[in-house]
């Protein structure tokens, strides 16, 4: 098993779009479907695999493009560190929320954090575990990258 860590911060309006966080359905609606229903379709299959706006679900980070992945590691202790330097630089309390982490992904589970900044920004950080993903184990990983010389300095993802 290893981690990948993703993050993101922005308006709050964009985060609770619903549409862009949700994979497009397997099927496309009935021609004869509301307008609204339309839209949000087409707005899926076209925002789902470029946007950086958070999954609905932790586990879908997995099928986002690789380019997002904010860094890999193989110890859960290491990716709860990285956790607690971001929250560091935008949250006043990042330890217990860090050690729960480590727990959390030593047991095979994701982490998914959020809170407000200032004004309407938002932060979303999050952790999904891979090979395989323990609540979809169905999802591949994006992408295996070797482990960082440095916990805390993740190795950069290259295209």
């Amino acid at each position: 098993m290893h981690v990948h860590g993703y993050l993101w911060a922005g308006e709050k309006a964009a985060f609770d779009k619903e549409s862009v966080r949700r994979p497009p359905p397997s099927v496309p609606p009935a021609p004869t479907s509301p307008d609204e229903v339309q839209q949000r379709y087409r707005e899926a299959v076209t925002a789902w695999k470029t946007t950086d706006i958070p999954p609905i679900e932790t586990a879908l980070w997995l099928l986002k493009p690789p380019r997002l992945i904010q860094g890999t590691w193989d110890e859960p202790k290491e990716a709860a560190e990285w956790l607690a330097e971001r929250l560091t630089e935008h949250t006043p309390r990042p330890a217990a929320l860090a050690a729960s982490a480590a727990e959390r992904l030593a047991q095979g589970g994701d982490v998914s954090l959020g809170f407000y900044l200032r004004g309407t920004s938002f932060l979303s950080v999050a952790l999904v575990t891979c090979s395989p993903n323990r609540a979809r184990p169905e999802l591949g990983c994006p992408l295996r990258q070797p482990p960082s010389p440095h916990p805390l300095r993740p190795v950069p993802h290259r295209p």
